[in-house]
């Protein structure tokens, strides 16, 4: 029998085990829920959106209203509990204002970055800025039509072209997509995206490539205005758009491999090469041992900035000491630490916060997008560097004041920036501000804390990154991976799950891998 009806009948079989179990444990209410967990009970988390739906009024409506908002969570979401309960709530919040942004359009399913009407926005209410955050994010939807359609209209709702403001801001989109591949593994529509992405690169080395080879961008269109090493109108090579290009450069050769296109993968491998030496060569200080901004008057803007962490979110350096130092600003409190969370720019600089307030400044103040990346380039630099630099117990608790900041008034909030030492959101009495969808959060949980790292291959990876004494128990359920459910236990007494000591991989309800330990996990 061929293997892949093998696969899917292991499948069925399991789902339809798992229906009966829930049938005669939990009577008719729960065999209407869509949840196909193996081990956690959707239902034991709908109070949650309860909560979430009477905590304030609901401003403005989309595709899923907040009376259809457990609903529409328990039919689509992986499943999570831990014992430290503010990271249990904020991830189930975090899905409940991400369901918020999703709005129908005649041309699909789009995901809005402001609920309120913005004057700079692109038809329908869009706004390019986070779109690869919304991509992260959304990748671990059960419905994939949510992401999908909403890329699609970005790059074909306008009569079949691109959205005029698609360009508005720096773009990691093709990178973000081969990522949403690594956990769908849907190669069809990786590929029917592959000649929109192709252009929209050959686009941006048309009008923002130095002669040098390097790219340049204006800070508000890296939507980073008011920073400390340039301005809205500098044309500087930044970390950020040239981290980008050299992500989306790695992401397009991988696509062209899948195309048996050899000759444009290697383009595609040298352009990345080439970026990877000059990012490496002119962006690195070695004084302050950092990446930092390389101003238009080809010289070193002589500032730690976050957007300096960037290049590892794409593994961009090379496995090098000297540039593993860097890390070690996550970790100091003259450099981004700070009471909540990792600041902007760092906090040693006779500028930081000089720029005012309201105007959105990234001249130090916390902002989640930064965080998203720093915390996500941070997971990668643990899992796949040889380091001692940051251990899991620095890498929790920066997660853990991210989690105190996105609180306002005592309730769960995400806005768009907020106070380093206070916490207060600045903008947090602002309507625009109200379920701010501009950065990740449950992607961060997932392959960060929880440690599920996307891989092309069959083999499931599994690397936490909590400290083996900070919680009891935890269990991400209902994950669709690879077109299989997986659920991923840590159980320290084995009498939270009745499934045996320590940390655990299930597929599809079988046990692939176990460890007493909360440590890294492959299974074979």
């Amino acid at each position: 029998m061929n293997l892949r009806y093998i696969k899917l009948f292991s499948i069925l079989f399991f789902l339809s085990f798992i229906s009966f179990s829930c049938d005669t444990e939990n009577g008719a209410e729960e065999q209407q829920t869509s949840s196909k967990a193996f081990i956690l009970k959707a239902n034991d988390f709908q109070n949650y959106a309860e909560k979430f739906n009477n905590m304030e009024g609901e401003n403005i409506v989309q595709a899923i209203p907040n009376d259809s908002s457990w609903n529409w969570m328990q039919k689509n979401i992986p499943l999570f509990e831990t014992s430290q309960k503010s990271f249990e709530e904020m991830y189930y919040y975090r899905w409940w204002t991400a369901r918020k942004h999703i709005k129908e359009t005649p041309e699909g399913y789009a995901i809005t970055e402001f609920l309120v009407e913005r004057s700079y926005a692109d038809k329908f209410n869009l706004i390019s800025c986070a779109l690869s955050h919304h991509i992260h994010e959304f990748r671990w939807l059960h419905n994939k039509d949510y992401i999908d359609q909403n890329v699609h209209v970005w790059f074909r709702g306008n009569e079949g072209e691109n959205m005029e403001k698609l360009r508005s801001f720096s773009s990691w989109t093709a990178s973000s997509l081969y990522d949403k591949y690594l956990v769908d593994q849907n190669e069809e529509y990786l590929l029917d995206m592959f000649p929109d992405l192709v252009e929209e690169y050959k686009a941006w080395e048309g009008d923002r490539r130095r002669d040098d080879g390097l790219f340049w961008q204006y800070d508000v269109k890296d939507g980073m205005e008011e920073s400390l090493s340039g301005g809205r109108h500098v044309k500087n090579a930044r970390p950020t758009i040239n981290s980008y290009m050299y992500g989306n450069a790695k992401a397009l050769a991988e696509m062209a491999r899948m195309k048996g296109d050899e000759e444009l993968a290697a383009t595609f491998e040298a352009k990345a090469d080439t970026l990877k030496q000059l990012v490496e060569e002119k962006l690195w200080n070695a004084k302050d041992q950092f990446f930092e901004t390389f101003t238009e008057n080809d010289t070193c803007a002589n500032v730690r900035e976050a957007i300096g962490f960037i290049p590892w979110y794409f593994n961009l350096p090379d496995e090098n000491s000297k540039y593993n130092e860097a890390w070690k600003q996550v970790k100091n409190e003259e450099g981004f630490l700070a009471p909540f969370g990792l600041t902007t720019a760092e906090r040693r600089s006779p500028r930081f916060r000089s720029h005012g307030t309201g105007t959105c400044e990234w001249d130090g103040a916390v902002w989640p997008f930064a965080t998203s990346q720093t915390m996500t380039a941070l997971a990668n630099f643990m899992n796949n560097y040889d380091q001692d630099i940051v251990e899991k117990e620095d890498y929790y608790q920066l997660m853990d004041r991210y989690v105190e900041s996105q609180y306002y008034r005592g309730r769960p909030y995400i806005g768009e920036y907020l106070d380093e030492s206070t916490g207060y959101w600045l903008m947090g009495d602002r309507e625009r501000s109200r379920y701010y969808n501009h950065s990740t959060f449950n992607d961060l949980v997932i392959t960060g804390l929880v440690g599920l790292r996307p891989r092309a291959d069959e083999k499931i990876e599994v690397n936490p990154l909590v400290p083996e004494d900070q919680w009891d128990y935890f269990c991400l359920d209902n994950v669709l991976y690879h077109g299989d459910i997986l659920t991923i236990i840590w159980d320290k007494t084995g009498d939270k799950y009745n499934k045996g000591k320590g940390l655990k991989i299930f597929r599809n309800g079988e046990e692939i891998a176990s460890s007493e330990n909360l440590g890294h996990l492959i299974s074979s």
